[in-house]
């Protein structure tokens, strides 16, 4: 059973198409717990005349039945991951550099992506939405930090 949901917006200077097909998954697929199948297809382009369209396409599976999980919830919950991209990694990239580290080997790298994260969600919990701004208000004096982590 083939089950569709489609959406449309403009926003941030591009027009985006999505397309989502959902169809129920038989036994005997490599994913054990698969329920559902799940394709979605967005077109993208620029917003400034003569902008041709750009498609993607992605799948997904999920365990969830039809009935937990509908063609709508689904593209919710798709939609809704770009948010950690948006929130977390883009602020990791871009506000802290984290691409042009120069720490490579053992476990640095991921100790430091652990700091990023800690220091990101120790600024959230506060309620600062701009990243790079806090960060460069408490750079001016070493004792904002020890504060916002509870330690005076």
């Amino acid at each position: 059973m083939d089950i569709h949901h489609r959406s449309s917006d403009r926003a941030h200077g591009r027009e985006e198409r999505r397309a989502l097909k959902v169809v129920s998954v038989k036994a005997g697929l490599l994913f054990p717990h698969a329920v559902q199948a799940i394709q979605v297809k967005r077109q993208v382009r620029g917003i400034a005349a003569g902008r041709k369209w750009r498609t993607v396409t992605v799948y997904a599976i999920t365990s969830l039945p039809v009935f937990q999980a509908g063609p709508a919830d689904l593209a919710t919950w798709i939609r809704g991951h770009w948010t950690i991209e948006n929130k977390l990694h883009w602020v990791r990239d871009v506000t802290y550099g984290e691409d042009h580290s120069q720490v490579r080997t053992g476990n640095a790298p991921r100790a430091m992506a652990t700091l990023r994260n800690l220091a990101i969600s120790a600024l959230r919990l506060t309620g600062v939405d701009n990243i790079a701004k806090a960060i460069r208000h408490l750079a001016r004096d070493a004792t904002r930090p020890l504060a916002i982590l509870g330690i005076t």
